[in-house]
């Protein structure tokens, strides 16, 4: 009499492991290519101004989103040492994270108060094209990777160029040329000094702040930036961050 055989084990759980083992893989895959291609092309949008769109719709009114693709040639130094000034002194020389400044906002924050950052250029590059708003670890986790990545794959010029393009500067304001529409009525190329500092100025809370009618906050603050551009060696500094751009 012939035994009955045992029914054969299903392949699926397996083929399933297989396939979530390599989801990290082409995760990480499909983000470096998307990185290496923004090397050369100007991103279309970034996820921040997606979230303010949907923000607009759910809160209402909808804004309209502002934005004009400028590249590195046509940004004025200016502007371009302002925000170095006001929000990554070590920018030219860091990889990415400002170990330095890490070390300084935590023991800030561990006195209490207000709560300071230390997020580079870089990190905000990635935060704002990439990723959502708001505190999370596994945010700032993507965040590190995506700043690993742009550091590698792009110049300083570059990380640059895209961050003056993508910052916000009010609601649907976003990019150096709206911004200078917008709170001064010329085009960015135009900017004074002093328009400059106070662009630079709000870049914290830019919502909030208005570069066009500065608190007494924000003009001292737009003081302050000013004064720190010059100790860092002005447009000369700019030649640090060195290289061809491939941006055209």
């Amino acid at each position: 009499m012939a035994r009955p055989t045992a029914p054969a084990k299903s392949t699926m759980p397996r083929s399933l492991l297989r396939r979530l083992l390599q989801l990290p893989l082409w995760l990480a895959a499909g983000s470096l290519l998307l990185v290496l291609s923004l090397r050369w092309v100007p991103p279309v949008g970034s996820a921040l101004m997606v979230e303010r769109k949907l923000e607009s719709w759910l809160d209402g009114p909808p804004i309209e989103l502002q934005r004009e693709w400028h590249p590195w040639a046509q940004l004025p130094n200016d502007l371009k040492m302002a925000v170095i000034a006001a929000e990554d002194q070590h920018f030219a020389e860091h990889w990415g994270f400002d170990l330095d400044a890490i070390r300084v906002a935590l023991k800030h924050n561990e006195l209490g108060g207000t709560l300071r950052g230390a997020s580079t250029l870089s990190q905000q590059v990635a935060k704002n094209l990439f990723l959502w708003s708001g505190r999370s670890w596994l945010r700032k986790g993507i965040e590190a990777w995506f700043t690993a990545l742009i550091e590698l794959c792009w110049s300083k010029q570059r990380i640059l160029e895209v961050y003056l393009n993508t910052a916000e500067w009010g609601d649907g304001i976003f990019g150096a040329e709206a911004a200078a529409r917008h709170h001064f009525g010329i085009g960015a190329a135009s900017l004074s000094t002093r328009q400059a500092s106070l662009l630079a100025a709000v870049l914290p809370n830019p919502r909030e702040w208005s570069a066009s009618a500065p608190s007494a906050y924000v003009n001292r603050r737009a003081d302050w930036i000013t004064r720190q551009m010059r100790q860092l060696g002005g447009s000369a500094y700019l030649e640090r961050l060195g290289g061809p751009h491939p941006s055209r």
